[in-house]
């Protein structure tokens, strides 16, 4: 493989990580612009639906998904609803308590929450997997500590032990079991009779009754979405529910067949965490890390690198 396409997969994955970072910025500014945090989810998969089904369009590609649906429907809806809806909505409204550097950090406890899930599917957990998680749950502990010191949140105070931002980890916690758990199931059920875009397609169609009743829940709660919160949630799905994912996996699959530089790639995800903390001064003004929270981010990164190296 010449090095010129390993370097354009590694750059692509950067682009892509890029575009992830919006989630985390338009999430954070819809809630500051005083969007109902359940509609920031909502609109999210509703939006993403039509723009999956167009790129499915050609060749009819979407038929096979729905004919598995079909065949076992109630594999799909669970699945689909713990793998989508558990994971994003907790994930939206953890955004209500911190800047959004900061739930982007520490969504990154997800790739523990992973390697943990790995006996559910017959397998030993793999210890070197784990080890290199540690530390990144080490950078996340780091930047709860001035937070901790606080005995506050940036949002709302609960009655969680550190205000909002333990109520923040704890919705994170949610999200992170969850979006490995849905996917790994849909994986298992599916084999390789679909792709990968096809059964996200899936799982998006099938979470719709979640997101449908969500929908009703807000609209009794907040009323109509503004027109405002409607724009920047097609951006996500836009900019990452689409783009971003596009890019990524393309990345992946110029270099699937070298395991160093597929490791490389995969790596490239630790980009979301700098371009949001980025974005996030820049466009929202967030707070800047304090020296701890640079310490943890800088930890979180390279235990993401090694994470990915060991895969290699």
């Amino acid at each position: 493989m010449s090095e010129t396409r390993k370097t354009k997969a590694f750059l692509l994955g950067i682009v892509g990580s890029f575009f992830f970072a919006f989630t985390f910025v338009l999430n954070r500014s819809m809630n500051l612009g005083g969007g109902y945090w359940m509609y920031s989810a909502i609109l999210r998969y509703l939006f993403t639906l039509p723009i999956l089904l167009v790129m499915l369009m050609k060749g009819k590609q979407y038929l096979p998904v729905l004919a598995d649906i079909r065949k076992q429907p109630v594999r799909w809806l669970i699945w689909s609803t713990v793998g989508f809806g558990l994971f994003y909505l907790p994930l939206t409204a953890a955004s209500l308590f911190a800047e959004s550097w900061f739930t982007c950090a520490m969504w990154q406890v997800t790739i523990v929450c992973g390697v943990l899930l790995t006996p559910l599917f017959g397998r030993k957990i793999p210890v070197k997997n784990l080890s290199c998680s540690c530390l990144i749950l080490v950078g996340i502990f780091l930047m709860q500590m001035p937070y901790m010191r606080a005995a506050g949140g940036i949002g709302d105070e609960g009655a969680s032990p550190f205000g909002g931002i333990g109520m923040a980890f704890i919705l994170i916690l949610i999200g992170a079991f969850s979006y490995p758990l849905g996917n790994r199931k849909t994986m298992s059920f599916c084999d390789e009779k679909l792709t990968t875009i096809q059964r996200v397609f899936g799982m998006t169609l099938c979470s719709m009754p979640f997101w449908i009743v969500s929908g009703v829940v807000a609209l009794i709660r907040s009323g109509a979405p503004t027109g405002n919160q409607c724009v920047q949630a097609l951006g996500v799905a836009v900019f990452s529910g689409v783009i971003a994912t596009v890019l990524f996996f393309r990345a992946t699959d110029m270099v699937r067949q070298d395991a160093r530089a597929l490791a490389a790639v995969e790596a490239t995800q630790c980009g979301e965490v700098i371009f949001t903390l980025l974005l996030g001064i820049i466009v929202l003004k967030d707070a800047p890390p304090s020296v701890e929270g640079w310490s943890g981010i800088g930890i979180i990164v390279v235990g993401m690198v090694l994470t990915s190296l060991v895969k290699g």
